[in-house]
C-alpha cells in the first residue's frame, strides 16, 4: 500500500503544470533589480571615494594657506622683513592695476561695438525682411486676383451655357463646354498657386526672429589689438622705472621675495609704485596715443587663420624707433620694453576676446 502511494506521488509530480509565465518574469525583474542595485552602489562607492580625494585636497590647499598666513604673520612681526612683504603686495597690486585698466577698457570696446553692430544687424535683416514681405505679399495679391479672375471666368460661362437652351444652340453649347474644361483647369492651378501663396506668407510670419550671433572676427581683432597698444602705452610710461619687471617677477611668485633691500629702499618703491598706479590710471591722451599705435600694430600684425583673433605674437613685437606721443626712442629705452604679447604683460592673453 505504500508503494503504490509513492508511485502515484511521483506521476502526479511529473504531471504538474509547468511554472506560470508570471512567476518568470518577476524571477527575471529581480534579477534585473539586482543588477541595476549593484551598478548604482559600485557608481555611488566610486563617487563616496572622488569625494574624498576632494576632501583630502582642499585640506591640503587649506593647510598650504594657514602655512602662508602663518609666514606672513610672522614675516609682518618684524620690521626686517615686513617692508620687503609690503613692496611685493604693492608690486601685485601695481600688476593687478594694469591688468584691471585693460579689462575696463576691452569691456567698453567691446560693448561700443556689439551695440553698433547688434543695430547693423537688426536693420539689415529688417531690410531683408522688408523685401522679403514685399515679394510673398506681391505673389499672394497676384495669385489672389488670378483665383478670382478664374472663378468669374467660369461663372460667366456657366451664365452663358445655362442661356443656350435651344435645338440649335448645339453647338455653341459644345464650344462652351470646351471652354468650360479649360477655365475649370485655370481654377484648378490658380487654387494650387494661392495654396502656394498663402504658405509662403505663413512661412515667412512664422520664421523667428534672427538672433544677433556676436562680434565679428574683424571687431574682436580690432579690439584685441587696441588692447596691445594700450598695454604698450601702460609699459611705455613705466619705461624708465624697473617696476614692470618687478611687478611681473612678484606675480609669477607665490611667496615673498627678500630681494627689495632695506627699510629706506623699500619706503621708497613703494613711493614709487603709488606714483605709478596714478600714472596708469591717468587718461591724459590716452585715446591719441592707442589710436597711434593701434594703426602700428595693424600694419603689421598676422594672424595664424582666418577665424582666429590674437595675432602672432612675433608679428607685434616692439622695436627701436617706436613713438609714444611723438617721441623716439633710443636703443638703450626700447631694449627695455617688452612685447606685451608674447610675454604677457598685464595678464594680456586673459583680457583679450577669444
Amino acid at each position: 500500500m505504500r508503494s503504490v502511494t509513492q508511485l502515484a506521488n511521483l506521476v502526479r509530480s511529473r504531471t504538474l503544470p509547468p511554472a506560470a509565465p508570471a512567476e518568470d518574469q518577476r524571477v527575471l525583474l529581480l534579477f534585473k533589480n539586482r543588477a541595476e542595485l549593484k551598478k548604482a552602489y559600485g557608481e555611488l562607492q566610486e563617487e563616496v571615494y572622488r569625494l574624498k580625494d576632494r576632501i583630502k585636497q582642499q585640506e591640503g590647499a587649506t593647510a598650504r594657506v594657514q602655512e602662508m598666513l602663518g609666514a606672513l604673520e610672522s614675516r609682518l612681526g618684524l620690521i626686517e622683513t615686513a617692508y620687503p612683504a609690503l613692496v611685493f603686495y604693492q608690486l601685485r597690486a601695481l600688476w593687478q592695476c594694469g591688468r584691471g585698466i585693460l579689462e575696463q577698457f576691452v569691456a567698453e570696446l567691446a560693448n561700443q561695438q556689439e551695440e553698433r553692430e547688434r543695430r547693423a544687424f537688426l536693420a539689415e535683416c529688417n531690410r531683408r525682411l522688408f523685401a522679403r514681405r514685399q515679394a510673398v505679399e506681391g505673389g499672394l495679391r497676384a495669385a489672389e486676383t488670378q483665383h478670382a479672375e478664374a472663378r468669374e471666368r467660369v461663372e460667366g460661362l456657366l451664365e452663358a451655357r445655362a442661356k443656350l437652351k435651344r435645338l440649335w444652340h448645339y453647338f455653341k453649347r459644345r464650344d462652351i463646354d470646351r471652354q468650360l474644361q479649360a477655365a475649370r483647369d485655370a481654377v484648378r492651378s490658380a487654387d494650387r498657386a494661392l495654396a502656394e501663396a498663402r504658405a509662403a506668407a505663413d512661412q515667412l510670419a512664422a520664421e523667428p526672429a534672427p538672433q544677433f550671433q556676436g562680434l565679428s572676427v574683424e571687431a574682436r581683432r580690432a579690439i584685441n589689438l587696441a588692447a596691445v597698444a594700450y598695454a604698450e602705452v601702460l609699459c611705455l610710461r613705466l619705461i624708465d622705472t624697473p617696476l614692470v619687471a618687478l611687478a611681473k617677477e612678484a606675480t609669477s611668485r607665490r611667496e615673498v621675495a627678500d630681494n627689495y633691500g632695506d627699510r629706506a629702499e623699500c619706503e621708497a618703491l613703494i613711493t614709487a609704485i603709488v606714483g605709478a598706479q596714478l600714472i596708469l590710471r591717468a587718461k591724459l591722451s590716452v585715446a591719441q596715443e592707442v589710436k597711434e599705435r593701434s594703426d602700428r600694430l595693424k600694419a603689421i600684425a598676422r594672424y595664424r587663420s582666418g577665424a582666429d583673433t590674437t595675432p602672432v605674437p612675433e608679428s607685434v613685437a616692439f622695436g627701436e624707433g617706436d613713438v609714444l606721443a611723438g617721441q623716439p626712442l633710443d636703443g638703450r629705452r626700447a631694449a627695455r620694453m617688452p612685447n606685451v604679447l608674447g610675454e604677457d604683460t598685464w595678464d594680456l592673453f586673459r583680457v583679450l576676446l577669444r
